[in-house]
């Protein structure tokens, strides 16, 4: 898929009290803002125009605007964030997203976040946690299979989200950890499989022939460069002290 604008949102002072299991101490919000611009302008140096929302202090995790929606060529599929906290965030990217995309709904007593979802074609591999249940999925399915497309769920173990630990690069290739590169879901793609002390770099973007890293990893970055496309490198210190990642920070279209 060829994306031209991505959704983001600034991390707000309220930011460290979001959700966090990762133990890696308080983000920095000075540097947490500086590090969301890096990321903008390595998504806009992959083509994109950016909608950059300003912070809203109500939730402290709306930066991580990718769990609010989930995103297709033809519809956007609006989510109900498994943490309670979070159930608010959706309602203001609703009057963004409906500017772009024909929007759809799931059914408000399922939970399930974007984190969790990761569309491959016309499958959406949809990551069972727990932010998102397997009623979540079934519920997903009637809604994108009358458009073609398929749902199969994954179970995602103890970590937080299915991209967490794998995310597609194009080229039907995966990046995954030693988890995910030996799920059965996944053995019809090729796989780059991270070391277990660069798990955290799973989590990557591929955007018009660009792959985006989280900087820190050479040995990722090694591989990834072998693949003979840029590779762009962005540090994300601030939001992995907050469970975030790459993905989390934004909504392609």
């Amino acid at each position: 898929m060829h994306y031209n604008l991505a959704i983001t949102r600034q991390p707000g002072r309220s930011f460290s009290q979001g959700i966090t299991t990762a133990n890696l101490g308080t983000p920095d919000f000075d540097l947490a803002l500086t590090q969301h611009e890096q990321y903008v302008a390595t998504l806009q140096a992959c083509g994109l125009e950016v909608i950059d929302l300003d912070a809203d202090e109500n939730f402290p995790d709306g930066c991580f605007v990718e769990d609010t929606a989930l995103i297709t060529p033809e519809f956007a599929v609006i989510t109900n964030p498994g943490a309670e906290s979070r159930r608010g965030e959706p309602a203001s990217i609703i009057p963004v997203l409906e500017k772009y995309r024909t929007l759809k709904f799931l059914d408000p007593i399922v939970t399930l976040d974007g984190g969790d979802v990761m569309l491959i074609g016309n499958t959406f591999y949809v990551g069972i946690s727990a932010r998102t249940t397997t009623a979540a999925a079934t519920a997903l399915q009637e809604i994108v299979q009358p458009h073609g497309y398929n749902v199969i769920p994954v179970s995602v173990g103890d970590i937080l989200h299915l991209k967490t630990g794998v995310c597609y690069i194009g080229n039907e290739t995966i990046v995954a950890t030693r988890q995910f590169a030996s799920y059965p879901e996944f053995q019809v793609y090729k796989k780059i499989e991270t070391l277990p002390a660069e798990d955290y770099a799973a989590n990557c973007l591929y955007i018009n022939d660009h792959i985006v890293m989280a900087a820190g990893f050479p040995d990722l970055q090694h591989k990834l460069g072998q693949l003979g496309i840029p590779v762009l490198e962005v540090d994300m210190s601030e939001s992995r002290k907050m469970d975030g990642g790459l993905t989390c920070c934004s909504l392609l279209l």
